[in-house]
């Protein structure tokens, strides 16, 4: 069973509205090799929810079931109100969940033009596909200066850029970001986590897998914690940062 860590005094509650997205007692494998036992969460709209928690602790598994990638064997996988559990990817996908997955993956020898307009393979209507991508512009202009350049011959930064525009393609209700500063120099570091709370301004509602856990509380409404596999702490993302045991054994102070 997972500690609470209490909130800070006065902070905004979200109980008094239904969570849009929520996973209730899952357990997952790979194989014979189970990695879940029973991990529980909550994000309500317009969150941005952190999942932390030491390498193999099965962060990277809660999003790729609710994707739809593994099927979890217990549990169950709520999605505004209906069960999404087991659902196919391009289903999940068609409901309002977008994905980025980890290692910044886009179609190199695609323009950054095309590998947007990839991400918008369940959109039937091209003039909201046109839109759409003119607003991921704004967001990122640095994609709006360069639309037919290969994806492969762009930064690693720029390429995570194009990865979080495109899942955005599809208009999602919720994006799930998969170590979206892995590997990436510090100034791109900076810039994701900007974006990420320039989304969050926006309305978007996010749930992050992140190894940066300072910086991933710090721009969180909660937090989970996972420890082999299952629930260890949940709390708000600044209540988590300033609790002695959560320094203390993941976040190296």
């Amino acid at each position: 069973m997972a500690v609470e860590v209490a909130p800070a005094p006065g902070m905004r509650h979200t109980g008094d509205m239904p969570p849009i997205l929520q996973v209730q007692s899952i357990d997952a494998a790979y194989g014979k090799v189970q990695i879940l036992h029973g991990v529980s969460l909550d994000v309500y709209p317009g969150e941005v929810v952190s999942i932390i928690g030491p390498n193999g602790a099965g962060k990277s598994t809660v999003l790729k079931a609710i994707m739809g990638f593994l099927t979890p064997s217990a549990g169950e996988i709520i999605f505004d109100g209906g069960t999404i559990t087991g659902l196919r990817t391009d289903l999940v996908v068609r409901r309002g969940i977008a994905y980025v997955p980890q290692g910044r993956i886009v179609f190199k020898d695609m323009s950054v033009v095309e590998n947007l307009e990839m991400g918008a393979y369940a959109v039937s209507d091209k003039a909201q596909v046109r839109r759409t991508m003119e607003q991921v512009f704004q967001i990122f202009p640095r994609l709006g200066e360069r639309p037919k350049q290969a994806a492969g011959t762009m930064s690693g930064g720029e390429q995570q850029m194009l990865a979080m525009g495109r899942a955005l393609m599809v208009e999602p209700r919720v994006v799930l970001m998969d170590e979206p500063s892995l590997g990436l120099a510090p100034r791109f570091v900076e810039l994701v986590f900007e974006k990420i709370g320039e989304l969050k301004a926006g309305g978007m509602t996010l749930l992050l897998v992140e190894q940066n856990a300072v910086k991933s509380l710090s721009i969180s409404d909660r937090g989970y914690v996972l420890e082999l596999g299952r629930n260890r702490f949940t709390g708000p993302g600044d209540a988590l940062l300033a609790d002695e045991r959560v320094r203390r054994l993941y976040l190296g102070g």
